[in-house]
């Protein structure tokens, strides 16, 4: 096993940092950093807490991701994947338990990285991935419609039912000039040029744009047009001091499965952002760092009222796209937004909250993968487990639909793995393979049988060696079974042939093992096989394996063979 290692890219750019490194990314951060101000203060809200938290997460979290991640190009902060889980504990638990999951999932992705769990982004398949996604999109967009259509909810229902309903007893409450706001700039972030959005973000201009109709006119004209301000009363400017989390050990317990959801959440999150941009780059990512990294950001900020951060997909692409070179991108992005927030804090009470749903809805629309024809050209075993995690998405939660989505992915792998396994009695369609191993121009004397086991011997299909006892004694007194096709070998298939041999040798039947390459000759001897069966009833190749049998077979049975040419 690997040592433990600590080396956050920031500081193999630092010592060759230059002038134009600098001003390549001071110009990327800027554009980042406009681009995150809106979406930080929509993912707050949506999440059930005032817009500085997502400020103050975009803030910190992009400051410690970018100085101690294992990327160059990654961004950090507050994402959409989020909301559907902070608002949920926010509604249960109240906010203060929201800071101790947090913690707590900090806590558990750094032990991740530590303990050089990287790779885990490869044990959650993407049907499972898209399906999760897909259902947090639609329940992001859901709950934006009460600020959407401006309707007199007072407080929307987390459970999807309920909130299907809640907006149907009030669709008579829309607030006209609300939706005609919030159109426009769905209208606008949907449309906005792409070679304009490079420099000047869509959601960016929806934000200023509806920001200064609302300063206009919505007094002047009594609207009623609900902003951050009429909600919030505003937003703090800088940093607030940090605060002690108060725990609530009543709820400690409860705790765990939400943070446990944040944490594996945020993994799979920020190893996708860090994928896209290794493809982005040609770079190629310190998984295990990057973990550590998401694990301290999310421990520190709690303290000062933030909210859970990960990778962001979105702002890495846009910090890439606009020529970000190393972690000061990053670091520009966060500096930005606290500069925003020290200087602008007061204009932020003119952002309407409309506006602010209608960055959501395009979020929501552009989150999800909608196109339902690919489910054609895939398995139905993967469309079910796509189609079922959404579904438990949406309707339940997403801490169930990842267990059961995994569990169903799960059954459906070992179900194909087992499917792949199988035992043929070696004939002379087995001439293609090399000389030591097949048996092509070999003698199998009379009383032996040979057998390949192919693909997996593993739990869910060792079984598939039971027809081995089927087989007459007195026509084979000797069964050889050869192992180097096997591509897994694990506990029950190791106990499987020592039963088998067991199982054998009450029927005077003898087993024979080759093949084995040297790490699987390891595990039989670790797992005392090789003690069991005896070390002259295990070869490394098919030829010794049948010359043992033939010295060791009764003389009556070596009357005749077969020889098998090809």
């Amino acid at each position: 096993m690997q040592a433990f290692t600590f080396r956050p890219q920031f500081f193999h750019h630092v010592r060759h940092y230059s002038a134009a490194l600098f001003k390549a990314d001071l110009l990327s951060g800027i554009t980042v950093g406009i681009v995150a101000l809106p979406l930080a203060m929509a993912f707050a809200i949506a999440s059930g807490v005032p817009p500085q938290a997502g400020l103050i997460t975009a803030i910190l979290a992009g400051l410690i991701i970018s100085a101690l991640g294992g990327t160059r190009m990654c961004i950090g902060g507050p994402t959409g994947a989020y909301i559907v889980i902070l608002a949920g504990i926010v509604a249960k638990y109240g906010l203060a338990n929201l800071f101790v999951c947090t913690f707590m999932a900090g806590i558990i992705l750094f032990l991740m990285g530590m303990m050089r769990l990287g790779q885990i982004i490869k044990f959650f398949p993407m049907p499972l991935i898209t399906g999760f996604t897909n259902g947090i999109a639609v329940l992001i967009f859901l709950t934006q419609l009460k600020d959407f259509f401006g309707l007199s909810v007072q407080k929307m229902p987390s459970q999807f039912f309920l909130a299907i309903k809640t907006l149907w007893e009030y669709r008579l409450t829309v607030n006209i000039p609300t939706t005609l706001l919030a159109t426009a700039c769905l209208l606008l972030i949907l449309t906005w040029p792409k070679r304009w959005n490079k420099r000047l973000p869509s959601p960016f201009v929806a934000l200023v744009g509806s920001s200064v109709v609302v300063a206009l006119i919505n007094t002047p004209f009594h609207l009623q047009l609900a902003t951050i301000g009429s909600r919030f009363g505003g937003i703090p400017q800088g940093l607030p001091l940090p605060q002690w989390i108060p725990i609530d050990l009543a709820n400690f317990s409860d705790l765990l499965s939400p943070a446990l959801t944040i944490a594996i959440l945020g993994a799979i999150e920020s190893l996708l952002c860090a994928v896209v941009a290794d493809n982005l780059t040609s770079d190629k990512h310190d998984a295990n760092q990057e973990l550590m990294a998401q694990g301290i950001a999310n421990m520190v900020v709690p303290f000062f009222g933030g909210i859970a951060a990960t990778g962001a997909i979105a702002r890495t692409a846009t910090n890439i796209q606009n020529g970000g070179k190393t972690p000061f991108a990053g670091i520009f992005h966060a500096l930005l937004l606290l500069l925003i927030m020290v200087v602008a804090a007061p204009l932020a009470s003119y952002i309407p909250m409309a506006g602010l749903a209608a960055i959501l809805v395009s979020v929501a629309i552009k989150m999800g993968d909608w196109d339902i024809r690919k489910a054609r050209q895939f398995p139905k075993r993967d469309t079910m487990v796509l189609a079922l995690t959404f579904a438990l998405t949406v309707i339940f939660d997403l801490t169930v639909a990842v267990q059961i989505g995994l569990l169903l992915a799960g059954l459906f792998f070992v179900t194909r793995m087992s499917a792949q396994t199988s035992l043929n009695r070696l004939t002379p369609a087995h001439a293609q393979l090399f000389e030591r191993q097949s048996i092509v121009g070999k003698t199998i004397p009379m009383g032996v049988h040979a057998y390949r086991v192919e693909g997996a011997l593993f739990f869910g299909s060792a079984d598939k060696l039971d027809q081995l006892l089927k087989l007459d004694p007195r026509e084979a007194c000797i069964i050889i079974l050869q192992l180097h096709r096997i591509v897994l070998l694990d506990t029950t298939g190791l106990l499987t042939l020592a039963l088998l041999h067991s199982k054998l040798a009450a029927k005077k039947q003898q087993l024979i093992l080759c093949g084995a390459n040297p790490d699987m000759h390891q595990l039989l001897e670790d797992a005392g096989l090789v003690r069991l069966l005896g070390e002259d009833h295990i070869y490394p190749d098919l030829a010794s394996a049948l010359q043992h049998a033939a010295a060791i077979l009764p003389t009556e049975s070596i009357k005749t063979g077969t020889i098998i040419e090809t």
